[in-house]
């Protein structure tokens, strides 16, 4: 008879957990016979001692399996259905056009997001700020719209992958997040039990990341590449850029009007673009719908062109419950803050550094992200218009435009945006908005 107190006493001592011993011991947190403590004391375990990659695929696929695994196989769909998961960062909306754009490119597209997280925004905030969309639709709702329109982002239902709700609520408050063998599992265990034929992971590096260095980043990226093509989902990973703020605004409303704004063609930031035409053509690729990355582009920038993208966004945001006219008349819908006012620097000169964390956290205070969970956010607020590294800025030349409620929030972020950013009166280098692709061949 196994027991969970010789399953930790095991990874206590450096020894290698069978799939058996993993699998008892979620089902242990996922119905409740396993406590707290023992929980907490196994991912102190695991934080010090590792899990080897056997025992993380393990761990993934028992917490995926400890509730409902999505099966799209009755729907008939014509093409694969595939997905992309970011690691999380600062003006990050790739996810609003990056699943209509796949899936008018013929893949299905089933995002089962998530809300913001400390500095970092979440994609389900954004959506929120549409009057009437449905993040939580039941799964009927879901199910058809996937079908219809090829893409429906929506939040985590509460018979998905309940394992890991429990688990990372008891990691958080010991603790244990940073483990790259619990963070695989966490990730994956939610994106797998989506029923993907493939998946493609953003893993963010610099200094608006989760992950804090390069090679952080890296070990995380190669760990689920390996775990996810364990588990049997073609996974690739790619390390991109996040030393600044991705598009040129960062706050939930003015995010979804720059997806709009990149769908319609009115305006494509070129690092947003750079980095979301990486994904995708990964998608298409991994989904069997190209046949190497020059087609893959070609097809992509033909359904931005000929609005068919823009279509399949406007398709599901009507489908999930928003304005019918959402993509032709965005401003009539998207809130607008009190106060909308630039931003200048104390000094003339080029852009070198960002502190992104620095904007994301002035983001939050001005009510755009969560000091608590449960916090309502207001989803006029934030910055927009963020000038970029190696841009240069003088008195008539605005860093950012700050979008506020009240005077004092206007002065905090003010101060805050004006310290996040670094002036020198050389041009410095440009870093690479992808700096790696990782795959199951160079892992």
């Amino acid at each position: 008879m196994l027991l969970a107190q010789e399953i930790i006493r095991k990874k206590r001592n450096m020894q290698i957990l069978s799939q058996e011993e993993i699998a008892f011991f979620v089902k242990g947190i996922s119905n409740n016979t396993i406590s707290e403590g023992q929980i907490a004391a196994l991912g102190m375990a695991v934080y010090f001692n590792d899990m080897n990659m056997d025992e993380r695929i393990a761990l993934t696929q028992a917490m995926r399996d400890s509730g409902d695994v999505l099966n799209w196989q009755s729907l008939h769909l014509d093409g694969p259905v595939v997905d992309k998961h970011s690691t999380g960062g600062v003006g990050d909306l790739v996810s609003l056009v990056l699943g209509p754009m796949v899936a008018a490119c013929g893949g299905y597209v089933p995002m089962i997001s998530g809300r913001g997280l400390g500095h970092t925004g979440g994609t389900l905030d954004k959506f929120d700020a549409i009057p009437g969309y449905q993040t939580e639709p039941n799964s009927s709702l879901f199910r058809r719209v996937v079908k219809e329109v090829g893409v429906a982002i929506i939040g985590q239902t509460e018979d998905l992958v309940p394992a890991d709700k429990r688990f990372y609520a008891i990691r958080d408050n010991t603790a244990t997040v940073e483990s790259i063998s619990l963070i695989t599992a966490s990730i994956l265990s939610k994106k797998l039990a989506a029923g993907l034929d493939a998946l493609v992971m953003d893993v963010k590096v610099g200094n608006g990341a989760f992950m804090s260095t390069y090679d952080d980043s890296e070990k995380l990226a190669r760990s689920i590449t390996q775990v996810a093509n364990g588990s049997g989902t073609r996974t690739s990973a790619l390390l991109t850029n996040m030393d600044q703020v991705l598009a040129t605004c960062a706050g939930n409303g003015l995010e979804v009007k720059e997806a709009v704004d990149f769908l319609t063609g009115a305006y494509r930031h070129p690092r947003l673009y750079e980095v979301t035409m990486g994904l995708c053509t990964e998608m298409l690729l991994l989904g069997g719908l190209a046949c190497n990355e020059a087609q893959a582009r070609v097809k992509l920038n033909a359904v931005l062109d000929n609005g068919m993208a823009a279509e399949t966004f406007a398709r599901m945001v009507s489908g999930l419950g928003g304005p019918s006219d959402f993509i032709d008349r965005p401003d009539n819908y998207l809130p607008e803050s009190t106060i909308i006012r630039p931003v200048y620097a104390n000094t003339s000169g080029f852009i070198t550094q960002m502190n992104t964390r620095q904007l994301g956290l002035a983001v939050v205070n001005l009510g755009g992200g969560r000091h608590r969970p449960g916090d309502a956010l207001d989803y006029s607020v934030g910055l927009s218009h963020m000038s970029s590294i190696g841009e240069s800025v003088m008195a008539d030349k605005p860093l950012a435009f700050v979008h506020a409620q009240s005077e004092a929030a206007f002065v905090q972020a003010e101060k805050a945006v004006q310290q996040a950013v670094k002036i020198s009166e050389e041009k410095p280098d440009l870093a690479p908005e992808i700096y790696r692709y990782i795959r199951q061949s160079n892992v």
